[in-house]
């Protein structure tokens, strides 16, 4: 692991960060101030939108749910025409404002990136963006996001590849 705040993936001389999800954790990185850290985070947690009914309407299934995340979140996969996927989040907790956060962010930086750099990011990348502002509890859900978006990327790589 890294120093607190640094990502561990950068560490990691194969790992490929996807470029816009490496752009945002190098802005939240040169952020030293912790309010104006707080209120970014609460900015992306404002622009969260949720899964458009075209993917999936309530009841969502439970194949869709994060394991672990207090905020009952849930993550699906679109495959794009152009072999990567567009992900889409439900947090169905109003008060998940760190699930909504991470969820905007994945969305963002990690849709319309290679399957293979999605399913390579680590999950420690909640404590480069969070830092130690999340309990342990919250932080493994908040992992799990991540770690599911992973699957689902890594299932879309096996349905493309010949048999």
């Amino acid at each position: 692991m890294g120093k607190p705040g640094q990502c561990p993936d950068r560490e990691i001389g194969s790992v490929v960060i996807p470029e816009k999800l490496q752009s945002l954790l190098d802005t939240l990185r040169s952020i030293d101030d912790q309010n104006q850290r707080v209120q970014m985070l609460l900015d992306f947690a404002g622009h969260f939108q949720e899964v458009p009914e075209r993917v999936a309407a309530r009841p969502f299934p439970d194949t869709n749910r994060v394991p672990f995340c207090e905020s009952e979140a849930y993550v699906w996969a679109e495959r794009q025409a152009d072999g990567t996927a567009k992900f889409h989040f439900a947090v169905e907790n109003p008060s998940g404002v760190s699930a909504k956060a991470l969820a905007y962010i994945l969305g963002r930086t990690l849709s319309g990136a290679p399957l293979d750099q999605v399913e390579s990011v680590n999950p420690d990348i909640v404590s480069a963006i969070f830092r130690q502002n999340i309990s342990m509890g919250k932080g493994m859900g908040l992992m799990a996001m991540v770690q599911a978006v992973q699957k689902l990327a890594r299932d879309l790589m096996r349905e493309t590849r010949p048999s």
